[in-house]
């Protein structure tokens, strides 16, 4: 699969802006060995800079910590502390793209992902939903991407041992993103 400015419908260089109410930042991580634990973030940011060359093209993200949403107050309150995500010494995670390649039928977004001040390499499995016109003529494009990282290589190794064996928490974190950008 090749990828050209010419071959995306509707396809135009320069920034676009995420549309945060149509876009979702979400995360699960294994629970008691037997489900998954999910949870949002309220507040993020990103922007898009759509190059002439799709695959030079660059994103950059912030999230905002302490807006963790795991629909339990207790559990975020934990999430907000230094057995997570330290959110009083590092408010905000980030990531910033360094590349973009196609891999068989897939786009990957390569970057750096720092949270709680340290940086990794991550990749980003995308999807490329299009882009459109809505009623009121702004242009838009929406994408998906996934990735899972594991929470030890950022010190996040809070765990609990389990009665039955095993630990409360999984190593492996999912991250989801739901992503509507307007061209600016």
């Amino acid at each position: 699969m090749s990828i050209t400015a010419d071959s995306i419908p509707g396809y135009a260089t320069g920034t676009w802006k995420l549309d945060p109410s149509h876009s979702e930042v979400s995360f699960s991580v294994r629970h008691l060995a037997i489900s998954k634990v999910k949870g949002t973030f309220e507040a993020f940011d990103a922007t898009l800079e759509a190059a002439e060359n799709p695959l030079d093209s660059k994103v950059t993200a912030t999230v905002e910590v302490a807006s963790v949403n795991t629909k339990n107050a207790d559990r975020d309150g934990h999430l907000r502390t230094g057995d997570f995500f330290l959110a009083e010494e590092h408010p905000q995670f980030t990531f910033t793209s360094t590349g973009v390649r196609v891999d068989g039928d897939d786009y990957i977004v390569d970057g750096d992902l720092t949270l709680r001040g340290v940086t990794k390499p991550v990749a980003f499995k995308a999807e490329f939903g299009g882009i459109t016109t809505d009623p009121w003529g702004n242009q838009k494009a929406g994408l998906e991407a996934t990735t899972k990282v594991n929470r030890h290589d950022f010190g996040i190794s809070w765990n609990a041992a389990l009665e039955a064996g095993g630990f409360m928490l999984g190593d492996d974190v999912t991250i989801n993103l739901d992503l509507q950008f307007a061209k600016a």
